[in-house]
């Protein structure tokens, strides 16, 4: 009987067993609160989900957009040198043709064969 406790020490055990497993218990809801719910979760996920998305249209529209603005830009490119070329056939054409006729008549009635 040596061995076994009285009943004022189970008593007491009893009662520090119950202290440690309130104590335990107000930690484990304490944790429980800093925990976020099934429901919140899912909404920040789907909110997230969406800026996401948000980000991926936005990020493709500026890309159709910078593909226009070169295909523009290549169209003016185009056009600017088809100008050009005119204005050289142009030149070409109301310029120098008529000097280099006009020098040949000069060259040929200097020679005499216009007469």
């Amino acid at each position: 009987m040596a061995d076994e406790p009285t009943l004022g020490e189970v008593a007491r055990r009893l009662e520090a067993i119950h202290a440690d497993l309130k104590e335990d218990l107000r930690e484990y809801g304490a944790r429980l609160e800093k925990k976020v719910s099934v429901e919140r979760y899912e909404l920040e996920r789907r909110t997230a989900d969406d800026v996401h998305r948000q980000v991926i249209e936005r990020v493709a529209a500026i890309e159709v957009e910078r593909a226009q603005e070169k295909k523009d830009a290549e169209q003016e490119r185009r056009k600017a040198e088809d100008q050009r070329r005119a204005d050289k056939r142009l030149i070409l054409t109301g310029l120098i043709v008529p000097v280099l006729l006009v020098l040949l008549q000069v060259y040929l009635s200097a020679r005499g064969a216009g007469a």
